[in-house]
């Protein structure tokens, strides 16, 4: 019969003494203490792995130490696990690491498991009976309530085939993991083989690797390539999430890898101390959750001191949950939706744990309710990938974000990110610009709101202006006031080009000098291609108009008094009676009797409102003269093949002061090309 591997992993829970490795050792065949002093001790200290075939499934199982003291090691291997075999000691019945193993797996959302009730040889048949109903009381209203209770001696074999059965109903129930994400194993143990080098083994939590491919050791940063791969004791040529798998990596040092490290590959993950959690307290704790406490924190495989900050008022209730941010003493490697669980210092136990929502640059303020708002939609979105991608592109650094961003943000790779923004923008959610760029319409709308109020600002401080020109309303907008909020951006979102990619030393170096992406009223600056995707949209809906090369508002009209009408009138009824010996700004002023401000003004209205036309700084021409000058130019040149630049005064009866700057100028808007001192049109 042909096995079939499927990345699904077991793991034994329970008290210690109760029969865990002697259980996997019956099932499998392993003896999973391969330490020295775990035989001479007859008891587990270390994590233990094993194949295990049911039917025709090949899966991988844990065996974890039930010792009170090697509870974080306990952690660390469930950490991975997809259902859970609970053993309990028929002579015992259920004890504290019952409990707090129970607490854990619970905590670290495992979902499936049956109840191995050891030791049955050792006691009479009504102790099994009274222990199985002990067992059924304390598993009430836990995701095990329903599972069953299946007595088994690892002495004699009674009751193997029923617990057999059952694990084989249990591996059909688990749905395997998907390959999908950017691969990540927590490590669990690292050691060199001879003629291999270095192996590193644990259970990759997302994704899949093929020999050959560079991978990245996290905080190291040190990289390698897999050379070869065993799933399950196994050679294979790929590893994938939920498999019991040993990477030989030969370029690292295994003495330099520790349990905590993270393999992965390049950008997508960095060590780092601030996290925005969700936490729930377990019903049973005793005491409140205080602000500031001081916890240790697990995630992965790792673990490290931590203070926990909660987003409440007060302490946090037994059996309530809120979100909390945590500084960890120890930089860790985490992504958004993994597990973690927090327990005191001294005496250690369980106190909670929950669902890590992202990490974030520096403490936020909880009295913020700006902040308060956005982490609850952060947390929210964060359940669902298509929901945190769209969360990550609505609160995108300059209103809108690439491909490559989105995907170092969600940790998702650009082949089932593609998909996913297809399905958001065919809902309408996002908007696509150039170049695989998108913006969320909720931003979409907030901007263009924006620009209007600048629009509306412009119209104000100038009603003589036809409206504003698409550069300073760019401008303005990034400038100006009244930018989109905080509320609406994100708090303390890490730089989209991350930190991630940067060598963690750097990074962690570097952290007090980065500013916060966005504060509340602080300009963000506009990308220009989101502002040339919206301002079509703004036309042709009618929300902007555009006259004369400007933009305005649809009800907008220049405003003059009439001493204002009057003076333009009189200096442009001037520029067209000098149409090719126009005046300069002062002659203008001593003619009209008027400030030179003033007439400054003037010249500045015309121009916008396309009546005159600068060459230069300082010459203006009408109109009319560029456009005659221009007729007269292409004329000559279509006929002659080319005009020598000293002729181009007699075509306009003028002289070379006011002729050279216009050829320049129909050289700089591409009607001619100068070649030595002959214009040719372009």
């Amino acid at each position: 019969m042909e096995v079939q591997q499927h990345n699904v992993t077991l793991g034994t829970a329970g008290h210690i003494d109760h029969g865990k490795t002697a259980l996997v050792k019956l099932l499998t065949g392993c003896d999973t203490d391969r330490l020295k002093i775990e035989k001479e001790r007859g008891m587990s200290i270390e994590l233990g792995f094993a194949p295990c075939i049911i039917s025709d499934i090949e899966v991988g199982i844990v065996d974890v130490p039930g010792h009170e003291n090697f509870v974080k090691t306990m952690v660390a291997g469930a950490t991975g696990i997809d259902g859970c075999i609970l053993v309990v000691a028929a002579d015992d019945g259920v004890m504290p690491q019952t409990r707090e193993h129970m607490d854990i797996l619970t905590l670290l959302g495992v979902e499936h498991g049956i109840v191995a009730l050891t030791k049955v040889d050792a006691v009479p048949p009504e102790r099994t009976q009274t222990a199985t109903q002990e067992i059924r009381g304390f598993l009430t209203g836990t995701f095990l309530q329903d599972a069953p209770i299946l007595p088994i001696s690892n002495i004699t074999g009674q009751g193997f085939e029923e617990f057999y059965e059952a694990l084989k109903a249990l591996v059909a129930a688990i749905t395997p993991k998907t390959a999908q994400g950017i691969f990540r194993v927590p490590v669990e143990r690292a050691f060199s083989a001879k003629g291999y080098g270095t192996i590193v083994a644990g259970i990759p939590a997302c994704g899949s690797v093929e020999v050959g491919e560079e991978l990245v050791l996290l905080p190291q940063m040190a990289k390698g390539r897999l050379r070869s791969v065993q799933v399950y004791g196994r050679d294979s040529t790929r590893a994938m999430a939920g498999q019991c798998a040993a990477l030989n990596i030969p370029q690292w040092d295994h003495k330099a890898v520790e349990r905590g490290n993270v393999i992965t590959i390049s950008d997508y993950f960095a060590p780092h101390q601030w996290y925005l959690c969700e936490l729930k307290l377990l019903d049973q704790e005793k005491a409140d959750l205080k602000n500031a406490a001081q916890v240790k924190f697990h995630t992965g495989t790792s673990e490290t001191p931590a203070s926990v900050y909660l987003f409440q008022e007060g302490a946090l209730k037994p059996g309530r949950q809120c979100l909390i941010q945590v500084f960890l003493d120890h930089p860790v490697i985490a992504g958004p939706r993994d597990h973690f669980i927090i327990r005191s210092l001294s005496p250690t136990r369980t106190l909670g744990g929950g669902i890590i929502i992202e990490a974030i640059e520096k403490r936020l303020k909880r009295t913020n309710l700006d902040v308060l708002k956005e982490i609850a939609e952060r947390a929210k979105a964060v359940a669902r990938p298509r929901d945190f991608i769209e969360y990550c592109v609505k609160t995108a650094e300059a209103f809108a974000a690439d491909e490559r961003q989105i995907s170092l943000r969600s940790k998702m790779p650009p082949k089932e990110l593609a998909a996913l923004l297809a399905e958001l923008v065919q809902a309408g959610r996002l908007l696509p610009l150039s170049g695989k760029t998108y913006t969320h319409v909720d931003t979409a709308e907030h901007v263009q709101q924006h620009l209007l109020d600048v629009v509306r600002a412009f119209h104000s401080k100038r009603p003589e202006s036809p409206g504003i020109g698409r550069e300073q309303l760019l401008t303005e907008f990034s400038r100006g006031e009244g930018v989109p909020p905080l509320s609406s951006r994100g708090e303390g979102i890490l730089p989209l080009r991350p930190a991630d990619t940067l060598p963690a030393q750097k990074q962690l170096e570097d952290k007090a000098k980065m500013a916060s992406p966005r504060k509340g009223g602080t300009p963000s600056p506009l990308r220009k291609d989101v502002f040339e995707t919206l301002l079509p949209r703004m036309l042709s809906a009618g929300r902007l108009v555009e006259r004369k090369g400007l933009l305005a508002l649809p009800e907008h009209r220049e405003q003059f008094n009439s001493a204002e009408q009057q003076l333009l009138q009189n200096v442009e009824t001037l520029f067209r009676s000098h149409l090719f010996d126009p005046p300069g700004p002062q002659e203008i002023a001593d003619q009209m009797r008027a400030a030179l401000p003033q007439v400054q003004r003037v010249l500045r209205i015309l121009t916008e409102q396309q009546k005159l036309v600068r060459v230069d700084q300082d010459l203006l021409f009408h109109a009319e003269a560029v456009t005659t000058a221009k007729e007269r130019l292409v004329s000559h040149i279509q006929q002659n093949g080319g005009l020598e630049s000293v002729k181009f005064k007699y075509l306009l009866d003028t002289s070379r002061k006011y002729a050279i700057p216009l050829l320049d100028y129909f050289d700089k808007i591409g009607v001619t090309r100068r070649v030595g001192y002959t214009r040719h049109l372009k």
